[in-house]
């Protein structure tokens, strides 16, 4: 009998990494949800500025939900679906009515470093495990969050 999933990997490792992507699937929720309500309650001067870059922030992370909840299904596992079960998960804490840009940058900043402590531990169970669709997937989240904690940073000052 084949002690492998399908996709040649071992079930017990992919199981383990699924649990570390739901814990970031989980961040990744909670990070979408405060960047688009930074994008509704925005106030000020720079508002069409930061409108754009907090509506390309929550695309981009929208897709990498999308992402990882199917890179669990891969490991056969059951991605995260319920409120409570996110907000009981998640590192990145929940946060609302916030419409100061430079605020709201100060709290994505801390977001995505929150991502890449996660992703990073998660990309080093992956190479463990000889699974190169997950190391690759985080291997790209990884670049984009360091840039956006680059970005971040820069424009405030």
């Amino acid at each position: 009998m084949d002690s492998h999933l399908p996709i040649g990997l071992n079930p017990q490792a992919a199981q383990e990494l699924a649990k570390g992507l739901n814990d970031l699937l989980a961040d990744l929720q909670v990070c979408s949800q405060n960047v688009r309500g930074f994008r509704w309650n925005l106030r000020g001067p720079d508002v069409l500025a930061m409108r754009q870059t907090f509506e390309a922030m929550h695309t981009e992370l929208y897709a990498m939900v999308d992402e990882v909840a199917e890179r669990i299904r891969t490991l056969d596992a059951r991605p995260l679906q319920g409120f409570d079960e996110v907000l009981n998960t998640t590192d990145v804490p929940a946060v609302k009515d916030v419409s100061d840009g430079a605020e709201a940058m100060r709290h994505c900043v801390a977001a995505f470093s929150v991502l890449l402590v996660r992703e990073r531990a998660l990309i080093q169970m992956a190479q463990q495990s000889h699974d190169d669709g997950s190391a690759v997937m985080l291997g790209r989240f990884i670049a984009a969050h360091e840039k956006q904690v680059w970005l971040g940073r820069v424009s405030l000052g």
